[in-house]
């Protein structure tokens, strides 16, 4: 009984173990190149590559959870997943809700997009995601910003005359304006926000130690830089 008790005891002990090394890594899915749903259902894009290779090389279990961008900040703090990795760019607001790793991309310019080259975007209407570094900088600038929850529903407010323009990252913005015609870059860009990090909880230290080396790791051995050019991130480490 004893031996029983004590063999009990320890597959306890591992399993808890096991449960401790799974992390859920929370993203939005909504938002390419940097992560989106495939065909079959599937997170994808840079990020779920990179954030499957960062838990390889710290050892560590990925669940993927996809979460709406306004509330994927207080969902993480709640305990719904342990990670986001969903093209989040570190600023000091953030930081005084939630930690972060140190940064997998550069600053990424932003860019506007219009429907004419024209587009008043000092003094016109300009739309952003809800809660991202643009409407931040919208909102403190000359021009009217008008959000929304998702980046599609930025481009469509360009395209039926609600906005102006749309500014969001170059990344996102590059390839809608490659297959549509009637969308187009603007010259001015922006560069806003201190790169894109993973968050966690303030309380997960350790787990933000262990991502910390594995990025480390792969901005030593150049993996890193070789994801951002497959991708079109912006400029490598």
């Amino acid at each position: 009984m004893k031996k029983l008790i004590l063999t009990t005891a320890a597959l306890a002990l591992t399993a808890g173990m096991a449960m401790a090394d799974t992390v859920r890594m929370g993203t939005e899915g909504a938002y390419p190149p940097y992560n989106f749903i495939n065909d079959a259902g599937e997170v994808d894009g840079f990020e779920r590559e990179l954030g499957d290779e960062l838990c390889k090389r710290a050892e560590l279990t990925c669940e993927w959870v996809t979460n709406e961008w306004d509330s994927i900040i207080p969902n993480l703090v709640s305990g719904n997943y342990d990670t986001i990795i969903a093209g989040m760019s570190i600023t000091a607001e953030r930081d005084e809700v939630i930690d972060f790793t140190q940064n997998y991309t550069q600053p990424d310019p932003s860019a506007y997009m219009a429907l004419s080259m024209d587009a008043d975007i000092a003094g016109g209407v300009i739309a952003a995601q809800t809660n991202t570094i643009q409407a931040a900088f919208i909102a403190s600038s000359g021009a009217t910003l008008v959000e929304f929850a998702t980046p599609d529903e930025t481009i469509a407010a360009v395209r039926n005359g609600e906005a102006d323009a749309v500014l969001a990252d170059k990344a996102y913005l590059s390839p809608i304006a490659q297959e549509n015609a009637d969308l187009m870059l603007m010259e001015q860009e922006e560069l806003i926000g201190g790169g894109v990090g993973m968050g966690v909880r303030e309380s997960d230290g350790e787990m933000k130690a262990k991502f910390d080396a594995a990025i480390q790791s792969m901005k030593d051995d150049g993996t890193l830089n070789a994801l951002l050019a497959k991708w079109e991130i912006g400029p490598g480490f």
